[in-house]
């Protein structure tokens, strides 16, 4: 079985923001993580990360905030749009 797309979404802000998010499934968790999807959630411009939420094998779950880089407590899809969202919404609300 091989990884099954089941999310993927683009959202272009006229000021030049870029929100990204993608989620798949995966056969095997991607190791350290334990549960067994693979996302990748991104809010920034090109070539500029302002945040992001992804797992990938040898890290885990992180999230990255204004370059700074922590684990990330995976609960559920929910929760973690959840958090990506109330991150994107602070940062628009500064500029």
């Amino acid at each position: 079985m091989k990884a099954e797309p089941l999310f993927h979404k683009r959202i272009d802000y006229d000021d030049g923001g870029i929100v990204e998010m993608v989620l798949w499934r995966v056969p095997l968790p991607v190791s350290p993580s334990t549960h067994g999807l693979k996302y990748s959630l991104f809010y920034g411009r090109p070539g500029v990360r302002e945040v992001g939420y992804d797992n990938k094998r040898g890290k885990g779950d992180h999230r990255h905030f204004q370059g700074v880089e922590r684990p990330y407590a995976f609960r559920t899809v929910e929760k973690l749009m959840a958090d990506f969202w109330s991150d994107v919404r602070r940062l628009r609300e500064i500029k």
